[in-house]
């Protein structure tokens, strides 16, 4: 195999997951949702992010189920279609109805990205078994850096289809365009690595060797690491969905209602800069010591955002986003380590299922204190002190699941770990 196949492969999948930033700019939509159908109440409407989230776990593990029975080009097609559609339909529904929004943006938005997500970043893992954090961080810090190319494109949009409140479901059927474009031509450029690469690659790295046995999703569902792993995923990422979501209306908020996008703008470019800097990190420190610091990290910031006040609010968000990022591109390393690469894209989309859970709790509690800070933003502190604990708890978590495996790759030492 040329090394160009696997470059395509790579820049197909990054394309992919660029269009995905989009689940990451939801504050920009948020306002002009809540009050154009949910009558200003800002948990409903945010409850369309989260379960879009939340689906997306959903739709990575039957994508990664179908991968191993059809070719990965058809899954990838099949998220473009499902994607787009449930985009279109999106800007369909009505006040009436409003309900149809968790559906067709939070369910079928969801599972359409689900279904290409995990198997894509497996599928570049398997081409780059040497470089796998590094590929894994850029492939997320891909996504992540959608979000600063949607955000000004969005507010256009939203701008020339009538303003806040009128242009974001029309917007919405623009997107469904874009993805369905981007997912069909992205199909043909993406497949796994045929047995010869594997071979050729394996005589001239251990790390191949090392990865040889993977474990079966129904092994790993045995291990109490995989419960473990997946309840520190859903607590770690509590504070950085919090705030995405709600990035742009704390800011206007606390008065930055003239450059409020920019905190928008920010969460997603050092959401996508921790993805790719802690992705090289952990490759150099490991995915232990790297996730150790990013979870501290979390939990000592996500503090201080109810003390910040005027500009200092872009720099904790910004903050948080290159945290939030950082843990976003180390899971999928640290589940491909302690399980294996070959069953990668269904146990990564199991090990999501925390983070769907996440999704849909954060934007309930952030949307609930939100509601309450409607004339005073101090009171959404809690939210955020909530945050802060969830990442403590998930770093001791860690250290748990880590010692465990350690002590379980001694007595089974086929399954490789290097966390």
């Amino acid at each position: 195999m040329r090394k160009e196949n696997r470059l395509a492969t790579l820049i197909a999948t990054i394309a992919i997951q660029l269009c995905f930033g989009v689940a990451y700019i939801w504050s920009v939509f948020q306002t002009g949702i809540a009050n154009s159908l949910f009558n200003g109440d800002n948990a409903l409407a945010s409850l369309a992010y989260s379960l879009l989230l939340a689906f997306l776990t959903v739709g990575s593990v039957i994508g990664g189920k179908l991968t191993q029975r059809i070719s990965i080009r058809y899954v990838v097609m099949m998220s473009g279609v499902i994607l787009a559609a449930g985009f279109f339909l999106s800007g369909l529904v009505t006040a009436s109805a409003p309900w149809v929004l968790w559906i067709t943006y939070g369910c079928m938005g969801g599972i359409g990205m689900g279904f290409s997500y995990t198997p894509t970043i497996a599928c570049a893992q398997k081409w780059f078994p040497d470089k796998k954090g590094l590929v894994t961080g850029l492939i997320v810090a891909s996504l992540g850096f959608g979000g600063v190319i949607f955000t000004p494109m969005v507010e256009a949009l939203i701008k020339a289809f009538g303003g806040q409140g009128v242009g974001e479901l029309k917007t919405f059927m623009v997107l469904a365009g874009v993805f369905f474009v981007v997912c069909i031509v992205g199909s043909f450029f993406i497949k796994n690595p045929s047995q010869e690469f594997l071979s050729k690659y394996a005589s001239k790295n251990v790390t191949v060797n090392k990865e040889a046995v993977s474990l079966s999703p129904t092994e790993v569902l045995r291990r109490p690491q995989f419960y473990m792993l997946t309840l520190s995923m859903m607590l770690a990422c509590m504070g950085g969905l919090m705030m995405i979501g709600f990035a742009k209306p704390i800011a206007v908020a606390r008065g930055m209602g003239e450059t409020a996008v920019v905190g928008v703008l920010l969460i997603s470019i050092f959401n996508a800069l921790g993805r790719l800097t802690w992705g090289l990190v952990s490759d150099k420190i490991g995915r232990k010591a790297t996730l150790a610091i990013l979870l501290f990290g979390t939990a000592i910031i996500a503090l201080f955002v109810n003390l910040a006040t005027g500009n200092w609010i872009f720099v904790l968000i910004g903050c948080i986003g290159f945290f939030y990022g950082g843990l976003l591109s180390n899971y999928p390393a640290v589940t491909s380590d302690l399980f294996g690469p070959k069953h990668m894209a269904t146990n990564y989309g199991m090990v999501l299922l925390g983070f769907g859970i996440a999704a849909v709790s954060s934007s309930y509690i952030a949307g609930y204190y939100k509601n309450l800070a409607a004339a005073d933003i101090s009171l959404m502190a809690p939210a955020f002190t909530i945050a802060a604990c969830c990442a403590a708890v998930s770093l001791v978590l860690l250290l748990v699941v880590t010692r465990k495996s350690k002590a379980s790759d001694e007595a089974s030492p086929a399954v490789a770990s290097e966390s």
